[in-house]
């Protein structure tokens, strides 16, 4: 299979003819072979009856996914992702917001060598204060914190080569957080502008509470990325920092004693000091714990600790 479109669906049953409609009128010129992994997320409305109307009329082309019950765009995509079968993975909201039309330019520049096409809503026509403003906001933070520099991170709109969504699982709201992990792994990233139009029917799943979710989780995949392969640095690292802290008010509390007959244990610094030794000695016992786990977790599972773009005249040992 060449491509994969993955599409979370929740009470989306008005725009879904007009999604069909557009994502024929995109993906039949191409000339690939494609497939539409479009997971219904546990939807209230007659959504899951308007997929099983199309995968009946096309078994070629449509799948779809059933959930349960409603578990959240993250876990919709990573459903889709486990069912697909592409080559290039292609993601886009249900709501007809993205638009399928720019499926052809993203994947024009995969071709140029890139693994990841992230979309950018330049004119994103949404509510300027409840969605615009937050959301340029977490873009500038999760761009700092993380050094993958995107102007969108909420567009769904992406494309990827299967190789650089290998090796790790979405929970949460990180399904945002894809281009991080990419970029973890040597993926090369880019951006383009797509068109974003409002929304025709139903009402947006999301609001400012959003925003808290994303800089929660941004903790988690700062620590995944950056401490995941070397947790000591994390931990060790602020251990040594507290220890040296410790250090520097015990000989505060010393040089007063010698010089001026300050009592030494009768300070709330000694106390302080103290504490400090202590969280700082279980800090860097903590790193060493989670070093033996990480060993474990590779070794048990033949979990590589490098990733391979290719090889030359041999077979890839992963394959």
């Amino acid at each position: 299979m060449d491509l994969s479109l993955v599409i979370p669906v929740y009470n989306e049953q008005e725009n879904l003819p007009l999604l069909f409609e557009a994502v024929y009128k995109t993906m039949n010129p191409l000339g690939k072979t494609w497939e539409a992994i479009l997971v219904d997320d546990g939807s209230r409305d007659e959504s899951l009856s308007v997929l099983m109307e199309y995968a009946a009329k096309d078994q070629e082309h449509i799948r779809v996914v059933s959930f349960r019950r409603n578990f959240g765009q993250t876990a919709a995509i990573a459903a889709g992702l486990d069912y697909s079968s592409g080559e290039i993975i292609v993601l886009l909201d249900a709501d007809l917001q993205n638009d399928p039309a720019d499926i052809p330019m993203m994947l024009a520049k995969l071709d140029e060598g890139y693994d990841l096409v992230s979309g950018w809503r330049k004119n994103r026509k949404d509510n300027a204060v409840t969605r615009n403003f937050p959301s340029m906001v977490a873009n500038r933070v999760i761009s700092q914190v993380t050094g993958v520099h995107l102007h969108d991170y909420g567009c769904t709109l992406k494309a990827y080569r299967r190789d650089v969504l290998e090796g790790f699982r979405l929970y949460g709201e990180m399904h945002r957080f894809i281009p991080v992990y990419a970029s973890s792994v040597g993926a090369k990233i880019t951006e383009v502008v797509v068109n974003h139009h409002p929304r025709k029917f139903g009402k947006t799943k999301y609001g400012l509470e959003r925003t808290a979710k994303v800089i929660l989780d941004l903790f988690t995949v700062k620590f995944l990325v950056s401490y995941s392969s070397k947790p000591i640095y994390l931990f060790g690292g602020t251990g040594g920092l507290l220890m040296i802290i410790s250090a520097f008010i015990m000989a505060y509390l010393f040089f007063r004693r010698i010089f001026f007959l300050v009592g030494v244990t009768g300070s709330p610094l000694f106390q302080t000091s103290v504490m400090f030794f202590i969280l700082g000695f279980q800090s860097i016992l903590m790193g060493l714990i989670a070093e033996l786990l990480l060993r474990t977790y590779h070794e048990s599972q033949h979990k590589p600790t490098y990733t391979v773009r290719k090889v030359i005249n041999m077979e890839s040992k992963y394959d």
